[in-house]
């Protein structure tokens, strides 16, 4: 579904964070998640649920990085393991490798805006949703991001949007929209709904999945635990499952 970049900082004394809120220099976070999506559906070209022949099931264990080069710039870097099957296929192999630089365009007391670049590699495992295993070989991705914080000091939460368009060699290109708000229910708890749209091109395959999470901040650790589910799209499957994070301040 994407990389939505750092998604929230939920340090002492810092405003609610998201992509759009560039690390401070010389910090960062790395997430560790793990991922199990079923389906037992598809969305087929006309956007109608049918049942598939056998359930799809796909796994991925990934770690995110980013650290804080200067006010300015911010390192990502991601990679993951995946295994699954369907109808077709069994595998199992690396997933892509992705490494980026974020630049803070605009920032005040409540508003963020950052522009994100970065190349991706094709592994063995599904470099797209609604690709086999192994198809795509490589990514360009260009992505804009602005966000507001919520409340005295943003400890209310905050809001994103992140608008991208991925070039793929070897799959068609791409564009994407994921929208974020999170709300503190508590000084160390937070709460996540998220939506990843996309759409490829040459009227290819389109997705929108939804996802509500809730993160416990643990000193510079923090877990989260979510549910994600595909509500619409067009040759994709209809999966669902959970999401589990372990997040590391340093």
């Amino acid at each position: 579904m994407g990389l939505l970049a750092g998604l929230a900082c939920i340090a002492v004394g810092c405003p609610a964070h998201a992509g759009a809120w560039n690390l401070p220099k010389g910090e960062g976070q790395a997430i560790v998640k793990y991922e199990t999506i079923r389906a037992d559906q598809a969305f087929t070209s006309d956007g109608e649920r049918v049942d598939l022949s056998h359930d799809r099931l796909d796994r991925s264990l990934s770690i995110f990085a980013e650290y804080g080069l200067d006010d300015r710039f911010t390192l990502q870097m991601k990679g993951e393991w995946q295994q699954g099957r369907d109808a077709f296929v069994d595998y199992q192999g690396r997933g892509p490798i992705e490494i980026g630089v974020r630049w803070q365009a605009y920032r005040d007391t409540r508003n963020a805006a950052a522009v994100y670049v970065g190349y991706a590699q094709g592994g063995e495992g599904r470099n797209a949703g609604y690709a086999p295993p192994g198809a795509g070989d490589h990514d360009w991705e260009a992505r804009v991001m602005a966000g507001r914080s919520l409340g005295a000091d943003g400890q209310g939460g905050f809001i994103e949007a992140q608008a991208a368009r991925l070039l793929r060699a070897g799959l068609n290109d791409e564009t994407r929209l994921d929208l974020t708000a999170g709300l503190y229910l508590a000084p160390d708890w937070l709460l996540l709904g998220q939506a990843y749209a996309g759409a490829a091109d040459k009227d290819g395959p389109r997705w929108l999945s939804l996802e509500t999470s809730v993160v416990r901040r643990l000193g510079d650790w923090g877990l989260q635990a979510g549910w994600r589910t595909a509500v619409a799209g067009r040759e994709t499957p209809a999966g669902q499952g959970p999401v589990i994070g372990i997040w590391r301040r340093f």
